[in-house]
């Protein structure tokens, strides 16, 4: 990958892909790059999302084959009601740029215009979706049997087959993770955008004033950075701990740092309060005082831990995918084979690093959010890796990603490159996906036996 600025932590950006990634990093890295001439893009303009993810392109090309797919004329679903229901899905993180887009979309497939007027105007098939809709998006480790038994169930009116639930559950949990991208990355509509959208704030951001840096801002700017440079090397020094150590802990301590580091991700972030939805987002929101709480409240009975060895993607969930709906299934097992091992062997301004304790360290605190749990990983890792700024991060863009702001983006990994932070929102967007995919395909199972 080519050099690029560091991150910039004066001020967000306003122009170009990104609110938060100036336009030249973004603009140097994408137009060579051959994905960027593959026929899924030749069909339209290329849009902000596709520009940003170009900056990975192994993982975008993926990506692009895997949305083509979900979104292909044929399939169990007509083609306006799959726009509709990531319309659902992303209008429950208030992300109005993908709101926008799939209405457009909905339209222009055949889409009943009067179904934009609100959730209720939809079909009743449709609207039976929006209990598994905010469960997926915000809890999902309460979704049972029960809820799949209701959609499906013979004698349920309008009634699911199985096909047709498979495709929505993916589609709901694509619009989900999706939509922490877009707000994780600070991604602003395309020009052609309506007024409407670009009147809507993307992402809350400060507005910083302009003019002479004063002698004192200038000492402390010089300060941040070396503090930065510093941070980087003492992680260089961490990662590198952690792949030599060799000391083996039993089960009972394993268990017991999984559970210390799932409270520890209690105190992050601060408490979220319910505000008012955007009119863009309002009238496709059902419930919208329904959002994520933390998988284990202090204070109250948590939800059992979903151990990986008892249902994981590899040994159960790919295989149910498989039958219920295969091209999907080979397809997401490739896009999450393809973001776990992305590297570069690079790290801010240094090479041949080997990058893979820091993206498991990642991958694992995001389900261990979500209540996830592998019995073989040290999740005293995490806290050796992730640096509190990076854990507040993630949490938000993972589980309230409407609430990012420019701040929180630009406060950690100081030294490192834009493209690395984006690369972290990949592994951020997948993981989420996949665990939520977890609980919903082991709620099909049981059902099923």
């Amino acid at each position: 990958m080519k050099e690029e600025n560091t991150v910039d932590l004066t001020q967000p950006l306003s122009t170009g892909p990104s609110a938060f990634i100036p336009s030249e990093v973004i603009l140097d890295e994408v137009p060579g790059h051959d994905v960027m001439k593959e026929p899924l893009l030749k069909v339209s303009h290329t849009d902000h999302v596709t520009m940003v993810m170009g900056l990975h392109p192994a993982y975008l090309h993926c990506f692009l084959h895997t949305q083509n797919a979900l979104l292909q004329p044929d399939g169990p679903l007509p083609l306006s009601w799959r726009h509709y229901i990531i319309i659902m899905a992303t209008a429950r993180h208030q992300c109005s740029y993908l709101v926008q887009k799939h209405s457009s979309a909905f339209l222009s497939a055949g889409g009943d215009d009067h179904w934009l007027r609100g959730l209720h105007f939809a079909s009743p098939k449709i609207q039976r979706l929006q209990t598994l809709n905010k469960l997926l998006a915000h809890r999902p480790w309460l979704i049972s049997q029960e809820h799949i038994k209701e959609l499906v169930c013979p004698g349920a009116e309008p009634c699911w087959s199985l096909a047709e639930l498979i495709q929505a559950v993916v589609l709901l949990s694509h619009g989900h993770s999706l939509s922490s991208f877009v707000l994780g990355c600070g991604i602003l509509p395309e020009p052609h955008s309506s007024a409407e959208q670009h009147s809507q704030p993307h992402s809350p951001v400060a507005h910083i004033s302009q003019g002479p840096i004063p002698a004192h801002r200038a000492r402390t700017h010089h300060r941040e950075l070396t503090e930065a440079v510093n941070e980087v090397q003492l992680l260089m020094e961490k990662m590198m701990m952690v792949q030599q150590q060799e000391e083996e802990f039993t089960q009972e301590e394993m268990v017991t740092r999984f559970e210390r580091e799932r409270t520890e991700s209690l105190l992050e972030p601060a408490e979220v309060v319910c505000s008012a939805l955007p009119d863009s987002v309002s009238h496709f929101v059902q419930d919208p005082d329904f959002i994520y709480q933390d998988f284990c409240p202090r204070g109250e009975q948590s939800p059992p831990t979903l151990r990986a060895q008892d249902y994981s993607w590899e040994d159960h969930g790919f295989s149910l995918m498989n039958r219920l709906y295969a091209e999907m299934a080979q397809l997401l097992e490739e896009k999450f084979q393809v973001v776990c091992a992305l590297t570069y062997h690079t790290m801010a301004m240094h090479t041949d690093v080997d990058t893979s304790t820091l993206r498991k360290a990642l991958w694992n605190y995001i389900h261990c959010i979500y209540g996830i749990r592998y019995d073989d990983y040290d999740y005293g890792d995490v806290n050796q890796l992730l640096e509190r700024s990076l854990k507040v991060y993630i949490k938000t863009v993972a589980c309230h990603p409407e609430k990012t702001t420019f701040r929180m983006y630009s406060s950690f990994w100081r030294q490192f490159h834009h493209s690395e932070k984006v690369h972290v929102n990949l592994l951020l967007m997948e993981a989420r996906l996949q665990a939520a995919l977890l609980y919903v395909l082991r709620a099909i199972t049981r059902y099923m036996t």
